[in-house]
């Protein structure tokens, strides 16, 4: 197999395959990683659905990349009415999917609630889409694929299944976010194990360091100032300044991990720069090494989140794929 590496656009990571009567749910196609994955996909001959919040900005984003048409729904993620009400339309049309790649998300948000009363990044980032996933899981087909967007981001915090909307715990938007993005990899690895009976694998990927409209709650002039911190510190380790990803090299991963990767590969695992990651550390990481955290791929930890996940919603997943929808 071809060694793909953090310059690895999806167009490269692609080359020669052919997805035709493949069918693929992309979350968050209205910008960024999702029109390009979306994109990509549709490229090499998937049939593609996206989910979006804002249709009409999607339908507009898709068209400009050359990716239109392709079948869109509407979902909110900050709004489990709108959730179900995505998963019953998906349900209803029946039609199965290989691959879910679960890419909508935000970042760095003001302390906020979702329609649900849930913390913003939490809420959206993980419970949303545990909702949406566990609700449409008998549709993903026996040896298909569940990736999950996560981020470097969650080296800043694990889960805390005491005090999820900092109820008690002072906000912090970039560990409320590093809590949303262990969560990702925390669900991938339990939906995983409930789900590789039938060939079904899930995984997380960080997409690397890219410039999209994930950075958009931040204040004017924040997102220049932390890269300047982090320069700062690469420069006292005697490594190079961070370089962003471009959207096809920050799309590539997930692609890799979705389509080209074996599932036994990938399965339950961590990915970034189109490779598992195999350093599991507590130690010190930079910000361009690779290493993701124990306590994100912990079983026990991700079989408590899930639980932790069904009292909040107030829904229960089987582990029986056939009876995943919830009550």
């Amino acid at each position: 197999m071809t060694a793909f590496g953090a310059k690895s656009t999806t167009d490269e990571v692609l080359a020669g395959i052919d997805l035709s009567g493949k069918r693929v749910l992309v979350t968050g196609v209205s910008a960024g990683l999702g029109v390009e994955t979306a994109r990509a996909l549709k490229a090499h001959g998937a049939e593609v659905v996206g989910t979006a919040r804002d249709l009409g900005k999607a339908g507009r984003a898709l068209r400009e990349a050359g990716a239109w048409p392709i079948e869109l729904v509407e979902v909110d993620l900050a709004n489990l009415k709108s959730v179900r009400a995505a998963a019953d339309q998906l349900n209803a049309d029946g039609r199965s999917f290989d691959l879910v790649i679960a890419n909508a998300g935000v970042m760095r948000t003001p302390f906020g609630h979702t329609t649900d009363g849930f913390e913003t990044q939490f809420g959206t980032n993980h419970l949303g889409h545990f909702v949406l996933i566990n609700r449409i899981a008998p549709l993903i087909a026996d040896g298909g694929r569940l990736v999950n967007l996560s981020s470097a981001g969650h080296r800043y915090s694990d889960v805390d299944l005491e005090d999820p909307n900092f109820e008690r715990t002072p906000y912090d938007p970039m560990i409320a976010y590093g809590r949303s993005k262990t969560a990702n990899v925390l669900f991938a690895v339990e939906f995983d194990r409930r789900h590789k009976g039938r060939g079904v694998r899930a995984t997380a990927v960080h997409p690397g360091g890219i410039r999209t409209e994930l950075d958009r709650h931040m204040k004017p002039g924040e997102l220049d100032e932390l890269v300047a911190k982090i320069d700062a510190d690469l420069a006292s380790r005697g490594e190079p300044p961070l370089e962003f990803k471009t959207i096809p090299q920050g799309a590539a991963t997930s692609v890799w991990a979705g389509v080209v990767a074996s599932g036994s590969e990938v399965g339950g695992h961590y990915c970034a720069d189109c490779h598992v990651v195999t350093n599991v550390t507590d130690g010190e990481l930079s910000v361009l090494s690779d290493g993701v955290r124990p306590y994100a791929l912990d079983p026990e930890r991700a079989k408590s989140l899930w639980a932790k996940s069904e009292e909040m919603v107030g829904e229960r997943f089987s582990t029986d794929a056939d009876a995943l929808i919830g009550a």
